[in-house]
């Protein structure tokens, strides 16, 4: 019988944040304090995570990191314990931006009843509430203790990407990132949200038996209000985005069935409102990209032998849809949004992802 996992942790802070860690450590029941040992030499989230790092205990065979700026159950370490049972090799991620391209990922997985999804190689690595295993932490140390970088995210993906095996990332994210305020200099990235919040009782059984999404043929995503796809899964961290008009003969899809789509099943009055208050162009992007989403979600479905069904998993569908719009939104925008048309964008997306699903999904279905 394989020996039970033993699970050491870290809270990482700066000085400046030292009462907020203190806090969380005591609610959290983590035992380390990571402190920024050299604060007056400008920020680096890198100098401070190799302390959070360093702290693995003897005998431990994973060690966590948790960032300051979150918010996270009493529960976490038992389900991170959970968690490193089913996969004690993987690299686990409990926290996913809602406005990336793991945050977009990770909605494509909710949406088709995954509970788990291989990270982008192309992009960072969220690290607010990170797991390794002992043995990546030692080669983890070693190999970002050369690096100059001081985005600790980004050394993580450097560090992960030649190995051919991306983190895996938490779909229901029982993790939340607070406050709008960086040390580390992401501030100009406005609001930013976990990409499917769910709370702790939803999370618990999808966590300990969904199944994982390890790739799909192509992701939608949304930057700043734009639509593009991701086609190509090569480790590639220089590869530029792909508007999705340019990539789209990459998915067997043509503008024309889009267009054809839009014309008939786009609701006319919420495209207007959109329109209205976010700008035309966004609304049309943003319906595009949700249509593309909804396909793709309901093509992995199928290929995984039908769709997860269960209050939990509608819940989590529901929680990954309603950050859709929001986080696909410049930063700029984000904190102009009213709760009435938050729900507006989420059911403006839901009508694009219904139509994706049904007549995109299946090319012997198209109409």
């Amino acid at each position: 019988m394989t020996a039970a996992p033993r699970i050491s942790a870290s809270v990482m802070t700066h000085p400046v944040r030292r009462v907020q860690a203190e806090e969380l450590a005591a609610h959290l029941g983590v035992g380390n304090l990571a402190v920024d040992p050299r604060p007056d030499e400008g920020p680096s989230a890198l100098r401070t995570a190799l302390v959070a790092w360093g702290q693995a205990e003897p005998g431990a065979t994973h060690h966590l990191m948790v960032q300051d700026d979150v918010a996270a159950p009493a529960a976490l370490l038992d389900l991170v314990a959970g968690a490193v049972q089913r996969f004690p090799e993987d690299a686990l991620v409990f926290y996913t931006n809602w406005h990336a391209r793991n945050g977009a990922l990770s909605r494509l997985a909710a949406l088709a009843g995954a509970g788990w999804v291989r990270g982008v190689p192309q992009e960072f690595t969220p690290t607010l509430a990170v797991c390794l295993p002992v043995d990546l932490v030692t080669g983890y140390r070693r190999f970002a203790g050369r690096s100059g970088e001081r985005h600790d995210d980004e050394v993580l993906s450097a560090f992960l990407r030649p190995r051919g095996r991306m983190a895996l990332l938490a779909v229901p994210g029982v993790v939340e990132h607070i406050g709008t305020s960086s040390i580390n200099g992401h501030a100009a990235q406005g609001v930013r949200r976990a990409a499917c919040p769910l709370d702790e009782a939803d999370a618990r059984p999808l966590l300990a038996e969904g199944w994982v999404l390890e790739r799909p043929d192509w992701l939608p995503y949304m930057r700043n209000g734009e639509g593009y796809l991701q086609v190509s899964w090569e480790p590639e961290p220089t590869a530029g985005h792909l508007p999705w008009r340019e990539a789209l003969p990459h998915t067997g899809l043509t503008e024309t069935e889009l267009d054809g789509l839009v014309r008939v099943h786009r609701p006319a009055e919420d495209a207007a409102r959109v329109g209205r208050a976010f700008g035309p162009r966004y609304a049309d992007e943003l319906w595009l990209h949700a249509l593309l989403l909804g396909a793709q979600a309901e093509a992995a479905a199928r290929r995984r032998g039908g769709g997860t069904t269960g209050p939990e998993h509608e819940r989590l569908r529901s929680r990954a849809v309603s950050t859709l719009g929001m986080a696909s939104l410049p930063a700029e925008r984000r904190p102009e949004v009213t709760p009435e048309q938050a729900a507006l964008l989420t059911g403006y997306a839901w009508s694009a992802i219904r139509c994706g699903s049904r007549l995109l999904s299946d090319p012997g279905r198209r109409g």
